[in-house]
């Protein structure tokens, strides 16, 4: 999505042409710790959560600034965000890029608080800018989040010393700079004992044994949270890792129901990338949302602890002739950012939905095929969501919404 554009999906297992996008950024562990644990924080009751993901790199070409979240009425519905992403880099925890969240300067058209940053201040960038949205929702909660698809690299070596990788982690979350403006932290690892951008072989216990020392680190008082696989297929990325015996040290999982398909397979069949049921001709089976909550549920994760994951963007092909799913295709649909991949807020007008599959939308324009959840398939989720009792929703990622906040308007 951006500096590289890269979304942060995923099971593009199938996929190895799709995930190679590299974000610069400095590696830069902030200096300065908060020793001792702070209060506990109030959780809140299953199914009530709302937790959008705010991207690092949003305020380069995208320019969506945390003032955006204010402004499209986003921050009163959300209960949680997901910052994204730290790094992990030599098996601990790094700033991604320094100068977007501590270092920018914001003007007053810019800022929260509509007051501008001065040269001299102790905090600027996004971290002052979440700082003060907080000021103004003060029952918002804010996690940092680490790895995603291109820095889920370093977790392997992080498996090797989990007390360590837990150590560096809580001391940049808790750095006395910013300590007031998270409230916990966000592994996400692309996958454990499984390939993502690489392929990791650290064993079915390294994830369990990571979560369980970060949660011994960060204690009671702080949000311990996972972005998982989605992958539910006999045999799968939820098979390869231990997930439900590390549940027990996290408050949620974020399971990643979405890029089940797209055009890394650039011929197709076409098919909808975040279906939440099965359909007939659907291209693999179990690539659809019910399919992986079904499976996490059976291995006995509560249902509280699993968020409902929607997208708030399209994937698409192109040189498409058929207006169902299915069809074939010469390669990936042009994106802004990235071929193949489109914000919602572009979509609902350049490609408005012509039909519905599996409980999402899709869309045929020109020779273009687009699909994409609408408010109306994401009100029929949440009512899948709350007949499966789960936590909550999660989305990928904010500035994907409309500049009114229509998708989050239909979560909340």
């Amino acid at each position: 999505m951006h500096l590289s554009h890269r979304p942060r999906a995923r099971l593009m297992a199938l996929a190895s042409a799709a995930c190679a996008a590299v974000l610069g950024a400095g590696l830069l562990a902030g200096a300065g710790t908060a020793t001792a644990e702070p209060a506990a924080k109030p959780k809140l009751a299953a199914g009530s959560k709302v937790v959008g993901y705010f991207t690092e790199w949003g305020t380069y070409d995208r320019k969506y600034y945390v003032k955006n979240i204010e402004t499209s009425g986003s921050a009163a519905k959300l209960t949680h965000i997901n910052y994204a992403f730290g790094n992990v880099t030599a098996g601990k925890c790094a700033i991604g890029d320094s100068y977007a969240a501590t270092e920018r300067t914001y003007t007053a058209a810019e800022s929260v608080d509509g007051v501008a940053d001065t040269w001299d201040q102790p905090l600027r960038g996004t971290f002052n800018q979440l700082r003060e949205l907080k000021k103004k929702h003060p029952g918002l909660k804010v996690l940092w989040s680490f790895g995603g698809w291109t820095w889920s690299n370093g977790f392997g070596e992080a498996a090797r010393n989990p007390a360590a990788f837990a150590q560096s982690c809580y001391d940049l979350v808790e750095n006395s700079k910013w300590a007031d403006v998270f409230d916990g932290i966000d592994i996400d690892w692309e996958y454990p004992n499984a390939c993502g951008a690489t392929c990791d072989t650290s064993g079915r216990e390294a994830f369990k044994n990571l979560m369980a020392a970060v949660r011994a680190k960060f204690g009671s008082g702080n949000l311990v949270t996972a972005a998982i696989t989605a992958d539910a297929t006999s045999g799968g990325k939820i098979d390869a890792a231990n997930y439900a015996g590390a549940a027990q040290y996290v408050d949620w999982y974020n399971p990643m129901t979405y890029d089940f398909f797209g055009a890394w397979d650039a011929t197709g069949p076409t098919a909808p990338h975040s279906a939440l049921n099965s359909y007939s001709g659907i291209p693999k089976a179990d690539f659809h949302t019910s399919a992986t909550i079904a499976k996490l549920k059976g291995l006995g994760i509560p249902s509280d602890k699993l968020l409902l994951g929607i997208g708030f963007y399209g994937r698409g092909w192109t040189g498409v002739t058929q207006s169902a799913p299915g069809g074939t295709a010469t390669g990936a649909a042009p994106g802004t950012y990235e071929a193949g991949i489109e914000d919602y807020k572009v979509l609902k007008t350049k490609c408005p939905a012509t039909g519905t599959v599996g409980g999402t939308a899709y869309a045929k324009c020109g020779s273009q095929w687009w699909s994409y959840d609408t408010p109306a398939t994401i009100a029929a989720k949440m009512t899948y969501k709350n007949q499966q009792g789960l936590g909550g929703t999660f989305f990928w990622e904010l500035s994907g919404d409309t500049s009114g906040g229509e998708l989050i308007k239909s979560i909340k």
